[in-house]
């Protein structure tokens, strides 16, 4: 054994070893409870699917481009947790990182009651902006009149899930997410079917869920970990400057992707209900063909942290670059098999006419784009953990806006709807492969750099998904 390896302390496992090994182990093992999510949610569609009503689908589509924002949010306040409750444990004060805890929770309930409650009477107005009509205009308003004002309790569940994170407790923070997708899986063919009540017992089955992760985070980062203490008023005074310092840069750039997300619905929703429920339908397939990718994103990050830490600026380039080999290698195999199923898996989902052809479309051609946009989930990560997080806002932001708006809206008029699909596809090509020049350029100049601490712990790996329904963003 070599000076240096002995050098490495023991618990830096990744600083040694085959880096294709250790993407390949940290990736599977992250994406299993990811993925398990990913497909609960996938089943609420094709649970609503079975009903037999396309508008119903659409309707779902439109509520998700809303949804999403709301995630979004909870998941920037999230990484504010989280970062402000393990610095605190960094530095040896339990009680403080307590009152950190407490007052996260109180910041994040409040922040979300006040979404809630600021969108909430404009709920029709929303989703008619985005191009609902007629019948699907309703439905999905009145999904949102179920499932919104729940809003704050999925945030919270997600807020306890990140001070555990903060506290190092990843497992358990992974159960308080199968908690709520177990508990979505019982609900939802329960109120939709056995109870007949069809898309509110979607919604019902989705409030109920919530309930569940919630239950299941407070018990994690309360009773286990004691991390939960609430603060007195000057406390929460004091608190609510790093909160939201680190907060409010966090939820910007998460923003990105649904705003470039709602730009898709926009275009999509020119060519009618069935279109936008093809584009439902793909949302939802997304996470479950791709989510390993996601879980990528978040598993590289450890990685290329201890090695930076270590100084092995040899092994940052391997890692990176053994990481863009598997997501080549994975994405090219799923890519074959969705191509290889592309008609079965759309007649899954009761896809018909223009949702059909949609879906199909996806499968053969749009599919291919995750090349690159797994490009830009590992670029992003590199970035989060190196110290140039500013590079991880600014390529998200470039590709939800100039990555997806001008790609969208000359395929919209040259293709129709599925030129929408293809746009936003070929945007993900300039700027994965931007994104990978950057990363490398960086991993090559970062031994003038030293080692820094991180304001933000990168985001959870389901923030990538075009539909999340929360749930899985809890998973880090």
């Amino acid at each position: 054994m070599s000076d240096t390896a002995r050098a490495i302390p023991q618990q830096a496992k990744f600083v040694t070893g085959s880096t294709m090994r250790h993407v390949a182990v940290m990736t599977a093992t992250g994406s299993v409870g990811l993925v398990a999510i990913f497909i609960v949610d996938a089943l609420n569609l094709f649970y609503i699917s079975m009903l037999g009503v396309q508008e119903l689908a659409a309707a779902i589509g439109f509520a998700s481009t809303l949804m999403f924002f709301t995630i979004s949010v909870a998941i920037g306040l999230t990484i504010a947790a989280s970062a402000l409750v393990s610095r605190a444990l960094g530095r040896g004060d339990r009680g403080e990182a307590a009152r950190m805890g407490g007052a996260s929770m109180v910041f994040m309930g409040l922040t979300t009651a006040a979404i809630a409650l600021a969108v909430w009477p404009f709920l029709d107005d929303l989703v008619g902006m985005i191009g609902a009509t007629g019948e699907t205009r309703r439905l999905a308003t009145r999904f949102l009149q179920i499932v919104i004002p729940s809003s704050p309790i999925v945030a919270m569940g997600m807020c306890a899930t990140g001070i555990m994170r903060g506290a190092g407790d990843a497992r358990r923070a992974m159960y308080v997410t199968l908690a709520g997708g177990v508990a979505a899986a019982v609900l939802d063919p329960l109120f939709i079917f056995g109870f007949g009540l069809g898309l509110d017992g979607a919604a019902i089955s989705t409030v109920l869920s919530r309930m569940v992760l919630l239950a299941v985070g407070i018990h994690g980062a309360h009773r286990v970990h004691r991390l939960m203490a609430l603060p007195d008023r000057a406390r929460l005074a004091a608190a609510a400057r790093p909160f939201f310092a680190v907060g409010i840069p966090a939820v910007l750039t998460q923003l990105a992707t649904p705003v470039g997300n709602t730009y898709v619905t926009v275009e999509m929703a020119r060519f009618g209900d069935d279109a936008v429920a093809g584009w439902a339908i793909i949302g939802r397939l997304i996470p479950v063909a791709f989510g390993v990718i996601f879980a990528l994103s978040g598993a590289v990050g450890p990685i290329l942290g201890q090695n930076y830490g270590a100084r092995r600026y040899d092994r940052l380039n391997m890692a990176l670059r053994d990481a863009l080999v598997f997501v080549t290698i994975y994405c090219l195999v799923v890519w074959g098999l969705l191509a290889l199923f592309a008609t079965p898996i759309a007649g899954l989902f009761g896809a018909s006419g223009p949702a059909n052809e949609l879906v199909v479309f996806f499968c053969l051609f749009a599919a291919g784009s995750f090349l690159f946009n797994g490009a830009l989930f590992v670029a992003n990560a590199a970035f989060n953990n190196l110290g140039f997080a500013t590079y991880s806002t600014v390529f998200n932001w470039g590709r939800s806006t100039l990555g997806v708006i001008p790609f969208v809206w000359a395929g919209a008029q040259l293709y129709g709807a599925k030129g929408v699909i293809a746009g936003w596809g070929l945007g993900a090509v300039v700027f994965g492969i931007a994104a990978a020049i950057v990363a490398f350029r960086v991993v090559r100049n970062i031994g003038d750099r030293p080692p820094i601490d991180e304001d933000m712990p990168p985001p959870p790996p389901a923030a990538n998904s075009p539909f999340s329904t929360g749930k899985a963003a809890t998973l880090q």
